[in-house]
């Protein structure tokens, strides 16, 4: 059944396991995936935990519907104690881990210690065993896992490894399983390397049983046809989501030269998504999704000739591309394959890259103090300044610590040109004309980010009585609003907890599509698939628990009021390009600071956002209480 998955608790520097149930309670109120992952850590990890250190926890989770054929449920939840913001950590991968986990009997491995030597788990048909990684410590993510593979001695082996990035603790070092699926936020591959964890390998041949599989297998078609049936989904299995540069770069909210643009103007070609098409093998796909937004290219000719990859993806067009003033295809496929097998996070690479160039061009940075020059469109400095970050070599040495710590010894002035939310890197997107997310990724949980609660159909100016209908209240249809966002920005917050809890692809749900399927009608999908009967108003509840857990760990560990607001920049300096709409604008501090106490006032949080004891007695949330078993 989908409900005898197992929790193993792995404690690397006694090397032993433990095996148990996941209690059917827990399951009520925190489903599986990103909602389990954060009751363990919020139990067992302490203030005082720092984030490489052995008691801090690094979980792995399935969601509660991953590995069922329908709506991208090919997810996996990787979090911990994040060395980027020293709080809220996490990343959701695709691929085929997390299904091939849950058929090896397992839902969540919840990981502490430090291994003496590099070591690599072996996930199979109920067992956990622990094995040498000495002679995998070195390697890049792809030839780590043929190697797992060939260990093994089977090509369904799916494994989840750290790179160059990882084994070097560089602080936004991801996770990676194939070719290109990457948990790829909150430093979780540099937690891994700080514990000498190099992979995690799953192998199963148990049945995923659901409980009633004719309904199961009749909706899922079903949900899968809804999804098919838009143009969301049809343009996407197309175009993949560099689609999304199209639109970023025609309305003028697309992060370039660090920010200091918000469109690249006529200073290069526009990276669009159809150009991407010349270079195109075959789509692919994660598993459980019919969407296929993934290409898998080749460059014929030129610098790059005869490399093979996947991707890039909507992030790396502004890594490599507009943040560094670069406007050419073949560097951006090139780069992306190089930072998948390092096992590094583009977006947050590309940031403090480009970071670094603008604090070159004013003369913080010198020469001297980087080795070479660091002039905007010059992909041979871009390359190279990757590699050191990922080597710690240098400069990179002090760049590969994020934002906070390189802006201390950068001096005076540096961080104002840093694009950070609580230390986290933001994603390439202009906040500046867009109340709703600025918001957005001013109170993520995990830092500046875009996948926590980006409310994206706020673009669309749909109808309100449509908006009122799926949200509940009343929402300005104007992009450029503040008044309402923050009701809007709650609303996605709750609900991309239950899509990450369930282990559901974002881009099958209202994410970008408001005809996708939502809460009404994941309650008969969780019913045919585990039996357990939820409402709509029970599933916002688990994503309001699940989100003031997070919270809570966030202020346990020092964050506050004073970490919900975007980078400086976006308040003081005007959008220079764009549209009409668009050129000009800059966020309103007065009118920001209404919003966010809607916010908190939705949440149930008081003025400083701090859920309130009444909040904390209705979801059920407690002081934490340590529940690791003893090994």
């Amino acid at each position: 059944m989908v409900l005898n998955r197992k929790v193993a608790f792995i404690d690397l520097s006694k090397e032993k396991v433990v095996i148990r149930e996941i209690p059917r309670e827990l399951r009520k109120i925190h489903l599986g995936g990103r909602g389990l992952n954060w009751y363990y850590i919020y139990n067992n990890v302490s203030p005082e935990t720092k984030p490489f250190d052995p008691e801090n926890l690094f979980v792995v989770g399935a969601g509660f519907l991953t590995g069922l054929p329908m709506l991208g449920t090919g997810r996996t939840q990787i979090s911990t104690k994040g060395p980027m913001t020293n709080g809220v950590g996490d990343a959701n991968m695709g691929g085929a881990f997390g299904p091939e986990m849950r058929y090896a009997g397992f839902d969540h491995l919840v990981i502490r210690g430090r291994a003496k030597e590099p070591v690599y788990l072996f996930v199979n048909d109920g067992e956990i065993e622990i094995r040498k990684a000495n002679h995998l410590w070195g390697l890049n993510t792809h030839e780590t896992q043929r190697t797992i593979k060939e260990e093994i001695g089977d090509e369904r082996v799916e494994s989840m490894v750290i790179g160059r990035a990882g084994e070097n603790k560089v602080y936004f070092a991801n996770v990676m399983n194939g070719n290109k699926n990457a948990g790829g936020r909150g430093g979780t591959g540099a937690v891994m390397g700080s514990k000498n964890l190099k992979a995690i390998a799953c192998r199963g041949l148990i049945d995923l049983e659901v409980h009633d599989p004719d309904k199961l297998m009749e909706y899922a078609i079903q949900m899968n046809e809804q999804v098919l049936s838009t143009k969301w989904a049809k343009t996407l299995s197309r175009l993949g989501t560099p689609l999304l540069y199209d639109v970023s770069y025609t309305t003028g909210f697309i992060g370039t030269k660090n920010w200091q643009y918000n469109t690249p103007g006529s200073e290069g070609e526009p990276l669009e998504a159809e150009n991407l098409q010349r270079y195109m093998v075959k789509h692919v796909a994660c598993m459980g999704c019919s969407v296929h937004c993934r290409h898998r290219v080749k460059i014929e000719k030129g610098e790059y000739a005869g490399l093979i990859a996947e991707g890039p993806e909507y992030t790396m067009m502004g890594s490599f591309g507009t943040l560094v003033g670069c406007y050419d295809w073949d560097f951006v496929i090139k780069g992306n394959d190089e930072c998948n097998k390092w096992g590094i996070d583009n977006l947050s690479l590309g940031a403090v890259i480009s970071w670094a160039f603008e604090l070159y061009q004013r003369e913080i940075l010198s020469e001297k103090d980087v080795g070479f020059k660091l002039e905007w469109g010059d992909k041979d400095a871009v390359l190279e300044l990757a590699r050191m970050i990922v080597e710690r070599e240098g400069i990179g040495d002090v760049l590969a610590d994020g934002f906070l710590k390189a802006s201390k010894k950068f001096g005076e002035g540096s961080e104002y040109y840093a694009i950070h939310v609580k230390g986290h890197p933001d994603l390439h997107t202009d906040e500046r004309g867009i109340p709703s997310f600025a918001l957005g990724i001013a109170t993520s949980t995990r830092g500046a980010d875009h996948l926590r609660s980006r409310p994206a159909i706020d673009l669309f100016q749909l109808p309100q009585d449509f908006l009122e209908r799926l949200i509940g209240y009343r929402i300005k249809n104007d992009f450029t609003a503040y008044e309402t966002k923050g009701i809007l920005v709650w609303w996605f917050e709750l609900y991309f907890n239950i899509v990450d809890s369930l282990g559901i692809c974002k881009f099958q749900s209202t994410f970008n599509c408001p005809h996708c399927p939502q809460y009404d009608e994941y309650v008969p999908l969780l019913e045919y698939a585990t039996g357990m009967k939820f409402t709509k108003e029970e599933l916002m509840t688990i994503g309001e628990r699940n989100y003031t857990m997070e919270r809570l760990f966030n202020i346990l560990n020092g964050m506050g009021k004073k970490d919900d607001y975007p980078p400086k920049r976006f308040f003081e300096e005007p959008n220079p390009r764009g549209l009409p709409f668009m050129k000009g604008r800059k966020l309103d501090k007065e009118r920001y600071e209404e919003m966010l106490m809607e916010y908190y006032k939705q949440h149930g949080w008081d003025e400083n956002g701090v859920p309130t004891d009444e909040t904390l007695r209705k979801l059920q949330i407690g002081d934490p209480e340590p529940n690791f078993p003893e090994v």
